[in-house]
């Protein structure tokens, strides 16, 4: 049940059944590190640049055409979901993913020679270093099969934020009309429509969302061409606009070749940008999250100006305890991603001359945080934010209570009185309001106008200035 290969380091004993050989064997006994297998959407792009790379040396000939025919056949197997059992490598293995790289070279030549009528283990006709990996090198593949990986999920994240800030959106139109008090510090502030806090949040996802989209589109500039260090040996002067060509064509996206392949080569700075765009967009979602948390505490004892969609029981001991669930899932979601981020920012930096190695886990990091990011975002805004209901009653009973009222006051009797009237109406436990009628220092009309809650939630020109 076992066949023979052999290698540069020796021969090796190798499953009859499995279309990946020696080289593959070692890295699954050298790397039993995670138990985790690739990400699927970048064993995807690793195939795909070995079927542009058999069509594209078919074309300029060094290749002959039945052979490349059968390599993109075996390829076309894996892209359509066969033979996904047969990329075992662990995400934690070699650098510069060439574990990854063989394990796929293997596979397709052995894949292709049995469709050509051959054996597996025998790499005759089909070669994995001489076909499948011609004209190419792991160091320009694998960052090139990572920046295809990155465009689905990439343009899926996209999309889940677009949904979040058209729910926000959609619930600052709804809230617009419900008063309260803003906090400060998370001290007593001048009034502001409940809308306009949600409006807000949608306009710091919509931010976010910007930044991603011109970080992918920055992946989209690809090293394949540049093989061991970015200088093009064996690869020949056309290779890699001709590669960048196809992929395009073959991956739906608008790829570009990178200004300079040496300094693709060297550095990874796309990915660190890429990344950095996640880990802002994570910091923004973990603010309005743990805002949503402390609107809706309570529902007694807290702020309980909003409802939050009761999903689950909240307590295995208290009954009827109903928990921010979801709003606490984005939270743990947000830190993963940067958490990430840290990862990638330590592998960039960790490259010397003219490679950096560190690929592997950057594409396991990044993939996995696209991906834990936008199933977070879809479950959020469609159990947490779509439902979301505003306690009107709380809100208005918060906005009557603060003392930041006092602040409408300024323009009429000064800083210091205004300042006065609020350490009094704290001491004595009165509204602004109150105080100010109680001590005489507005009418009961200077009052309805001045302090008027919904007139100070937007721009007023002071009692001295006319409105222009």
């Amino acid at each position: 049940m076992m066949r023979e290969e052999h290698d540069a380091l020796g021969r090796k004993q190798v499953p009859d059944e499995a279309l990946y050989g020696i080289q593959t064997v070692r890295a699954i006994e050298n790397f039993p590190i995670s138990g985790l297998p690739p990400r699927p959407e970048l064993v995807a792009g690793i195939v795909l640049v070995k079927k542009a790379a058999a069509l594209v040396n078919a074309e300029l000939g060094g290749l002959d055409t039945k052979k490349a025919e059968a390599i993109v056949r075996a390829a076309d197997e894996v892209l359509g979901g066969a033979h996904t059992d047969q990329f075992r490598v662990d995400p934690f293995q070699a650098g510069a993913g060439t574990s990854h790289n063989m394990n796929a070279n293997e596979m397709l030549a052995n894949r292709a020679n049995e469709l050509l009528g051959g054996k597996r283990g025998a790499y005759a006709p089909v070669h994995p270093n001489d076909d499948v990996n011609k004209a190419q090198s792991s160091n320009d593949a694998i960052p090139t099969a990572i920046r295809i990986a990155l465009q689905g999920p990439g343009a899926r994240l996209l999309d889940e934020l677009a949904r979040l800030q058209t729910a926000l959106k959609a619930k600052g139109r709804e809230f617009d009309h419900v008063l309260k008090s803003a906090r400060t510090h998370l001290q007593d502030a001048v009034p502001i429509r409940l809308g306009q806090e949600f409006r807000a949040y949608a306009v710091s996802v919509g931010k976010a969302r910007k930044r991603v989209d011109r970080a992918l589109d920055d992946t989209r500039a690809l090293s394949i061409g540049g093989t061991a260090a970015g200088t093009g040996l064996n690869a020949g002067r056309r290779f890699a606009g001709l590669m960048v060509e196809r992929l395009s064509s073959l991956g739906g996206v608008r790829f570009r070749r990178a200004a300079d392949l040496v300094q693709a080569t060297q550095s990874l700075d796309d990915f660190v940008a890429f990344s950095a765009a996640l880990r802002a967009a994570a910091l923004s979602l973990i603010q309005i999250a743990n805002d949503l948390r402390l609107l809706s505490s309570g529902p007694r004892t807290g702020l309980a100006e909003i409802t939050l969609p009761a999903v689950q029981p909240g307590s295995s001991i208290m009954p009827g305890k109903v928990n921010p669930v979801m709003a606490e899932m984005l939270d743990m979601a947000c830190f993963h991603v940067v958490g990430a981020d840290a990862a990638i920012a330590l592998a960039a930096q960790a490259g010397q001359l003219e490679l950096n190695v560190m690929t592997p886990l950057v594409a396991y990091e990044l993939l996995f945080a696209l991906e834990v990011l936008a199933n977070a975002l879809a479950a959020f805004t469609d159990r947490c934010v779509s439902g979301i209901e505003a306690n009107e009653e709380q809100c208005r009973l918060w906005a009557e209570r603060s003392l930041g009222l006092a602040t409408a006051l300024n323009p009429l009797i000064g800083y210091e009185k205004a300042a006065e009237v609020a350490t009094e109406a704290f001491r004595s436990g009165k509204t602004v309001r109150e105080v100010v009628r109680d001590q005489g220092i507005l009418t009961e009309a200077e009052l309805a106008e001045r302090l008027d809650p919904a007139a100070l939630t937007e721009p007023r020109p002071p009692a001295d200035e006319k409105q222009r």
